[in-house]
């Protein structure tokens, strides 16, 4: 399976799709004064005259503009600001109150080959935050003020043919989407693509397959542009490969006359025998080459890749997936992580995807907006179901073209099971119920033009008995489990799931809730809205006509630092911290979920000053029963309930405490928690010990503080310093701590509870990267250092535009 580390296929002759992250220039401007903003605004004539901003001709001086590579997040590399108008986004200085740190400025210079001449050439943006202004050799070429869909812009009348051109991009962060962190930048991939003039539109190529025994038929589509100066008459032919590139189908259209400036649709069908089926244990794919062809040669080709599989929701028997009932063990997500804000490189998403599939997850929710490609991705090949949402339920011609693009994009990806056009839209559900229900209808309706194979639903934080519910084919609700028991009496033909459930919290490590130091317990830690992770899924677990449902959150997030406010700086609802690390509640999901025996024993036993206090000791596991042992003496055999978990109450005493899971009245599994000494050294584990040297690819370190004996200290909590030389560089630190307001970029971390994370990039270089972790002078103990030697290899990198020489 593919490592999600920047492999991507390149695109197919003629056409070109080249990377443009690489050499940006940066600089902050100013959100109210053009003297500090490069001039822009500073009168009313700034878009008088195409041509005359001058920040984007050749003789502008950057040279004191910061260098860097996209994806890129400045929000995280600021300081943070006691400022409760900021809670929500992480008290992070992004905002109109902010103008100093809420611009910022890239620029890049680019070669445009002479033989380019003729040919189509756009910038495409994955993602930007949020309010960008694109300016070329002078020109203002586009605007787009949406921090979540991808959006392009055609250069090709702007640009010199066999000359340098210069790019400018204006980014604006004050406002914002939503009211979690969004970071500010250009957080995602920018590319720019080469096509013929004659050539596919943009994301209207679909695969719709049919399955029908051991068969399937694949209805295919897609819409051809002329853009040439003549009209022409093209043809389309599919050619579908298996996971190996075997060719097993291939279809025609065709011939159609297109003018100039118009445009065609083509369609086809295609039969599959005995189908290799997408499901989350084999998540099979297939690829369908499109290809146009007029006069007599190739104009454009592109891959699309697709599944075969069949989705159902059913009212009395919940989610089918290929004909076999599936429960929906989700989990609802934003899309940052500790180090690099909002700005992931692609091999985070398999790795978070890989925490979520341990804990025995299968699905996740886009929470709150259109996801990011490469998420999307990962969720196809690793097999992974996603609820794909929208960022606006609007059905003005904006909301309704942020979702045609969602849709559009995405309706090939067989990892999406439902569409959902929105969350919590409690007016549209209560005072405004009447235009709510038009608003959803006009959503529902595009989706289904868009894409008939899917049901459409949203996240709905009430009873869904009226407004925006009307329309959904598929009802979700948020927390309140009275709500889908009695929705599921009056409407027992209506598929029901949870769109959003549950809301515990915990901080990672900690076994009593203080609310001076913004801790909460690791047992039953929930908010008043919410239920505990028992709580839920005993409830949509044991229900045959629950689809199943999606906890809040499965990672920690910026912002929205639940259940407390500053020095808080981010959300303790993470089943997971936001370094992936797994809190106690993760086992509870592994017993229940996993397929394979599971027990976990918690708290630590590290009580130093508790000595005789009662401590409740929990385990979660799907065994039959557990015996506890307390420094070698049994505290007795207790029957694991289903769907729950045994506790004892245990005075504290040095020593040991030991779980032993018996099933069939065997011993299966046992686990340990010792009482450790102080922390005397550091040991730092890498995912992966070679990485691509891609400048792209990256590795995420754990660092852990142990005792003598080789043991971790679970409350340890010292400061480690990171020296990295050698063929990549660190992006980013962190440690799951809540409360830690430590920089995200420099080059050293405390632990929390006895970890901490490293995350360290490739250049485009091979060879090795030495990463050293010691104790950087920081007050404390003495600590054993500690050293890993990634090994970055020779790959063929993905087509790029060139990095201009620096003079």
């Amino acid at each position: 399976m593919p490592q999600g580390s920047a492999e991507a296929a390149p695109a197919l002759a003629p056409r070109e799709q080249l990377l443009f992250d690489f050499g940006w220039k940066f600089t902050f401007g100013n959100g109210v004064d053009p003297a500090k903003d490069l001039g822009f605004g500073f009168g009313q004539g700034d878009f008088a005259k195409t041509g005359d901003f001058k920040f984007a001709k050749a003789k502008f001086d950057d040279s004191k503009w910061r260098t860097l590579n996209f994806p890129h997040d400045w929000a995280v590399e600021l300081p943070f600001v006691n400022d409760e108008e900021q809670n929500s986004h992480g008290y992070k200085p992004v905002g109109r109150r902010y103008p100093e740190s809420s611009v910022g400025w890239y620029r890049r210079e680019f070669d445009i080959p002479a033989n380019d001449l003729g040919r189509r050439i756009t910038i495409e943006f994955d993602g930007a935050f949020r309010d960008v202004f694109v300016f070329v050799n002078g020109c203002f070429i586009g605007r787009n003020n949406n921090g979540y869909a991808p959006f392009q812009f055609d250069l090709t009348d702007y640009l010199a043919y066999g000359a340098k051109n210069y790019i400018v991009l204006r980014v604006d962060a004050s406002f914002g989407d939503g009211w979690f962190y969004e970071g500010a930048g250009v957080y995602r991939h920018v590319w720019l693509s080469k096509t013929d003039a004659v050539h596919l539109g943009k994301w209207e190529s679909w695969v719709r397959p049919a399955v029908n025994g051991n068969a399937a038929t694949l209805s295919l589509g897609t819409m051809v542009q002329n853009q040439g100066k003549g009209a022409t008459t093209a043809k389309v032919s599919w050619k579908i490969l298996d996971s190996k590139g075997a060719t097993v189908a291939t279809a025609e259209a065709a011939g159609q006359k297109i003018d100039v400036d118009g445009t065609a649709s083509y369609a086809a069908t295609a039969k599959l025998a005995n189908p290799a089926l997408w499901s989350v244990d084999e998540p099979n794919l297939y690829s369908a080459i499109v290809t146009v062809e007029s006069d007599g040669k190739v104009r454009d080709a592109e891959r699309v890749s697709f599944g075969v599989r069949t989705a159902e929701f059913t009212a009395d028997k919940g989610f089918f997936l290929n004909g076999k009932a599936l429960k929906i063990q989700g989990t609802c997500n934003h899309q940052d992580h500790a180090g690099v804000g909002a700005a992931l490189p692609d091999r985070l998403q398999w790795f978070r995807l890989a925490v979520l599939r341990e804990m025995g997850g299968n699905a996740v929710r886009t929470s709150h907006n259109m996801p990011t490609p490469e998420w999307v991705d990962a969720c196809d090949r690793m097999g992974m179901m996603m609820m794909c949402e929208t960022r606006q339920m609007s059905s003005t011609p904006e909301g309704l073209e942020q979702l045609a693009t969602m849709v559009k994009r995405y309706r090939n990806s067989p990892s999406i099971i439902l569409w959902s056009i929105g969350n919590e839209e409690f007016i549209l559900q209560s005072e405004m119920a009447e235009q709510g229900a038009k608003i959803a209808t006009t959503m529902v309706r595009l989706c289904h033009e868009l894409d008939p194979t899917r049901q459409v639903s949203a996240a709905v934080n009430g009873n869904n008995e009226k407004g925006v519910s009307e329309p959904f084919e598929v009802i979700g609700f948020n927390y309140n489990l009275k709500f889908p028991e009695d929705y599921h009496k009056k409407n027992p033909t209506k598929p029901l799931y949870g769109s959003e459930t549950s809301s515990a919290i915990g901080t990672r490590g900690v076994y009593t809730t203080d609310k001076l130091r913004n801790t909460v317990n690791s047992y039953d830690g929930v908010v008043p809205w919410g239920e505990t992770a028992e709580e839920w899924w005993k409830f949509y677990g044991s229900r045959d006509w629950e689809a199943g449902g999606f906890a809040w959150t499965g990672f920690d997030y910026r912002g929205e630092p639940t259940p407390y406010g500053w020095p808080s700086i981010n959300s303790q609802f993470g089943i997971v911290d936001m370094c992936g690390y797994p809190k106690d509640n993760f086992f509870y999901y592994k017993a229940w979920w996993g397929k394979e025996p599971s027990l976990h024993l918690f708290p630590h036993w590290n009580f130093e000053g508790r000595e005789g206090d009662e401590i409740p000791v929990w385990v979660y596991t799907n065994l039959d029963e557990v015996e506890l042992f307390v420094n070698g003496k049994s505290l007795g055999s207790k029957k694991v309930p289903h769907l729950e978990h045994v506790d004892w109450k245990v005075k504290f005493e040095p020593g040991s405490i030991e779980a032993r899971g018996s099933k069939g009245g065997k011993v299966v599994l046992t686990e340990k928690r010792e009482t450790t000494g102080p922390t005397t050294s550091i040991r730092m584990t890498a995912d992966r010990t070679e990485i691509n040297a891609d400048g792209e690819d990256v590795t995420v370190l754990k660092v852990e503080g142990l005792d003598k004996e080789g043991r971790l200290v679970p409350t340890a909590n010292n400061k480690i310093g990171f020296k990295v030389t050698g063929k990549g560089a660190l992006i980013g630190v962190g440690n799951g701590d809540p409360n830690c307001q430590e920089s995200d970029k420099e080059p050293r971390r405390s632990l929390f509870n006895g970890l901490a994370q490293v995350i360290i990039q490739s250049t485009k270089s091979a060879g090795e990267i030495q990463i050293e972790a010691t104790k950087d002078g920081w007050d404390g103990p003495n600590l054993t250092p500690a050293k890993v030697v990634i090994a970055t290899k020779q790959v063929q990198l993905r087509p790029a535009v060139p990095v201009p020489q620096q003079s």
